[in-house]
């Protein structure tokens, strides 16, 4: 059995990566094939997010396909179906394993600075790593984010945030409020609602998409498309579009549209924005069917770019009517008694804040955001891997995240030395 890896103090590596995510392991392949002495620093172990901030029943919304990392196709036999959230961790851990990665687990990096004398100093719990350029491949969801409305909610309502959400088993007997529409509070109120649960979910303004269309699956449309491969910058609102919700659709059971008309005719509530909370009196706006017609509209008009395509090659797909809104609210809620509707625990799905605070270079916004061209800042070897709209829509997703870690590792290669290498093929799963 090889050792585990350990920091010695002091050390020198040409690159340290900090984070041993998809980010991480992407860019440590480039280096690997490269040539390029480097580390990658995890505090916890390889891929844990997948476990740590995922329900039990969650899935992949994007299809088995598009999971592609550099060297490393996905493996299974589903490549249409949509991985749950211990295939997706297993599949990491294969990942690091096929190229034998150079993960140190269980070191906790508390600080990154400039060193004197060029390089910078990689800080942790066990000794400092000194390196000549630094991946920062943590992500951009670091901190759960709860609304300042929450800490006047009544002490006796049991409250999480959806990145502690585990399963309706897991929270007290008795209806749930979920707050918040995006993906995660559409998803996890489907999961309650599918589990026999009384859920009342606060709407949001985000969009949503239609699971197939046209006989595929949306995605495979808009990949075809080129839709993910669009530059942020080229985009309408430019570097804003960072700041956008993604659309809501599950990859659950094979994949389906999320309908929530659907879900309350099933029984569950739909509430405008929650305005305000005093003990369990709580406040609503009357947005409810305001966000739902923005959610389809969106659904539409992706449908209606699909047909654009189709028209425009030629392709031979069958036709589906547009959607026709199977439920409409009659009123709409603007208070409600948690204790009187029976409810016992709030789900808040109000999203994270990134949190840097241990990068002490001068290279972020106004709003603690790292700025960065494709991955590279202004201090000349520090770079970020893995966010959000680093270049495009795709740059979240698996497929995406491979090609900025190819842009990112030729750069650094360079920057060591290296001469560029010929581009290699994935390997089939």
């Amino acid at each position: 059995m090889t050792a585990p890896r350990r920091v010695v103090d002091g050390t020198h590596v040409e690159v340290a990566v900090v984070g041993a995510g998809q980010a991480g392991l992407s860019i440590s392949w480039h280096l690997t094939r490269q040539g390029v002495d480097h580390v990658v620093l995890e505090r916890d172990t390889i891929g844990h997010d997948w476990l740590d901030r995922r329900w039990d029943a969650f899935t992949l919304v994007t299809p088995n396909w598009q999971c592609v990392l550099p060297g490393f196709a996905y493996d299974g036999d589903d490549p249409d179906g949509f991985m749950r959230r211990d295939e997706v961790h297993a599949w990491i851990g294969r990942y690091a394993a096929s190229f034998d990665a150079p993960v140190v687990e269980g070191v906790l990096v508390t600080r990154l600075r400039e060193g004197a004398g060029g390089g910078f100093e990689v800080v942790t719990d066990q000794g400092t790593v000194v390196a000549d350029q630094v991946v920062v491949a943590t992500g951009g969801y670091h901190r759960p984010v709860l609304p300042a409305v929450a800490a006047r909610v009544s002490d006796d309502v049991v409250q999480v945030h959806s990145a502690d959400y585990r399963s309706p088993r897991a929270l007290p007997e008795g209806g749930v409020l979920v707050v918040g529409s995006g993906q995660s509070g559409a998803q996890i109120a489907e999961d309650l609602h599918l589990a026999g649960r009384r859920v009342h979910l606060a709407l949001g303004s985000a969009p949503r998409c239609a699971r197939r269309y046209r006989g595929r699956d949306c995605i495979a449309w808009l990949s075809d498309m080129g839709v993910y491969d669009i530059p942020v910058q080229a985009q309408v609102g430019g570097l804003t579009k960072r700041e956008s919700t993604n659309h809501y659709m599950t990859g659950r059971d094979g994949g389906r549209d999320i309908d929530l008309r659907t879900f309350a005719l099933e029984g569950m509530q739909l509430l405008g924005r929650l305005t305000g909370a005093e003990g369990t009196a709580l406040t609503f706006s009357p947005t409810a069917e305001a966000s739902l017609d923005h959610a389809d509209s969106v659904m539409e008009s992706i449908k209606a770019d699909i047909d654009r395509h189709i028209e425009r090659t030629g392709v031979d797909a069958p036709v589906e009517p547009p959607y026709v809104p199977v439920w409409r609210p009659e009123t709409e809620t603007t208070s409600l008694d948690l204790r009187e509707a029976g409810i016992t625990s709030v789900v808040w799905s109000a999203g994270f804040r990134s949190d840097y605070s241990w990068v002490q270079v001068g290279v972020f916004d106004g709003a603690g955001h790292p700025t960065h061209q494709r991955g590279s800042t202004t201090t000349p070897g520090l770079h970020f891997l893995g966010l959000p709209w680093l270049h495009t829509w795709g740059s979240g997703r698996f497929e995406a995240i491979a090609r900025d870690a190819a842009h990112l590792a030729d750069g650094i290669a360079a920057r060591a030395g290296r001469s560029p290498l010929a581009e290699e093929p994935v390997a089939a799963g």
